[in-house]
């Protein structure tokens, strides 16, 4: 019989959640960087972050963000990709976002300037994590589990 190969397993855990966004640490490998999604709002479309579970990710090309991860399978919900953003923060309390329910990984948190010239929680360097993602995962599925 031959062998099965093993799915390999990315872990987002995320931290609280308020109307600046859903800050949390995504691990892959041997590596961990930072997570930015919107706030938790009973997983409204466009308005929230996803449910926590295990989802698998594809390598797909948007016509947005090019070759990204998609993460299929959510309840409700459909195009929620793993693309490089800053901000994640709720807009019906005047916050910025770059994310409509995607995951952003960055390789820091810190303070960005957002649109309205307001100082924001941010995610920092999220290019250089998305790069990281993409070596690891090398255009292979995997396994994304949300706690």
């Amino acid at each position: 019989m031959p062998d099965t190969p093993t799915i390999r397993r990315a872990t987002l855990v995320r931290g609280p959640s308020s109307d600046l966004g859903t800050f949390g640490r995504l691990s892959f490998g041997e590596h961990q960087v930072h997570s930015v999604e919107l706030p938790w709002r009973n997983n409204l479309t466009g308005k929230s972050c996803i449910p926590p579970a295990v989802y698998r990710c594809e390598q797909v090309k948007s016509p947005r963000f090019g070759r990204v991860y998609e993460v299929r399978d959510v309840p409700g919900r459909s195009n929620i990709l793993i693309h490089a953003a800053n901000f994640g923060g709720n807009v019906d309390k005047g916050y910025d976002t770059d994310l409509l329910g995607c995951i952003a990984p960055a390789m820091a948190v810190g303070v960005l300037r957002n649109r309205r010239d307001s100082d924001q929680k941010a995610g920092l360097k999220s290019g250089d994590a998305l790069q990281l993602l993409h070596a690891w995962g090398a255009g292979i599925p995997f396994e994304l589990e949300i706690r």
